[in-house]
């Protein structure tokens, strides 16, 4: 009897029947990539990698949004944009899944704890998460609204994977480690804002789980004093992983192409 596939993904599949259920995993033969990086230069098998891609957001990186509202200069947030443009399409095109990790609040803010309102909103006025933002209106961070979008710049494909998160780190009361295990990844590239904070805090959680983590220099900024962003990139290299450039990344990809 014929069996079918039954399962998540390709990378993590059954084939049963009636009869049968064939539990052997066949993985595709590694599909390799050298990349320059320090503190040492890397092979990874783009098979087994994604990217997550964090906080790019209208309320992070667009004028109108959040950041800029109370007066945060902005120009940093978006420097990822253009390296992004040019390095997701050749991942994609490398078969290298991508997802996007944006804060996504619940309306009712029943998933945000006092001591997180506390951090964005610490006398209790001005505007924090969820609440509206004077000129668009939009509820900051929320869920659905403009104010949590995926900036005009770096419209998703399809097939790209969208989760929510409510912390700094992506890996708390969400399902990204879930959906990664059943994408059989095991390398993940990392890119977003701001890097001292979310983008960090999720490398280190990935880290702590098992997964080798590579940060894209040029494809992940900072709003805060460029101190910050020197001690993460130092931290991650020292503690927690590896850090590549887009265009070491794109030549590696070049060199990979079956």
């Amino acid at each position: 009897m014929t069996k079918v596939p039954l399962g998540p993904s390709d990378r993590n599949s059954w084939q049963v029947s009636d009869t049968e259920a064939d539990l052997v995993r066949r993985p595709a033969p590694p599909l390799v990539a050298e990349i320059a990086a320090e503190p040492q230069r890397i092979s990874i098998d783009l098979r087994r990698t994604a990217i997550i891609v964090v906080d790019m957001q209208n309320d992070f990186c667009a004028p109108g949004g959040w950041l800029a509202h109370i007066g945060v200069d902005i120009a940093p947030a978006r420097r990822p944009i253009a390296p992004l443009q040019r390095l997701l399409p050749r991942l994609r095109r490398a078969g290298v899944p991508v997802i996007w990790l944006n804060w996504g609040n619940r309306p009712d803010r029943l998933n945000l704890s006092p001591a997180l309102l506390h951090v964005y909103k610490p006398s209790g006025r001005g505007v924090g998460l969820g609440d509206k933002l004077p000129d668009s209106g939009a509820p900051v961070l929320e869920k659905g609204s403009w104010a949590a979008a995926i900036v005009d710049e770096l419209a998703p494909a399809d097939g790209d994977i969208h989760v929510d998160k409510y912390r700094m780190s992506g890996f708390w009361d969400t399902p990204l480690d879930s959906i990664l295990r059943n994408l059989a990844v095991t390398t993940v590239l990392f890119a977003g804002v701001n890097l001292d904070q979310c983008v960090m805090c999720t490398l280190q959680d990935a880290n702590f789980l098992g997964y080798d983590c590579i940060l894209v220099e040029d494809c992940a900024a900072t709003t805060s004093p460029e101190f910050c962003r020197d001690a993460t990139l130092y931290n991650v290299k020292q503690c927690f992983g590896f850090v590549a450039t887009s265009s070491a990344l794109v030549a590696a990809l070049a060199q990979a192409a079956p």
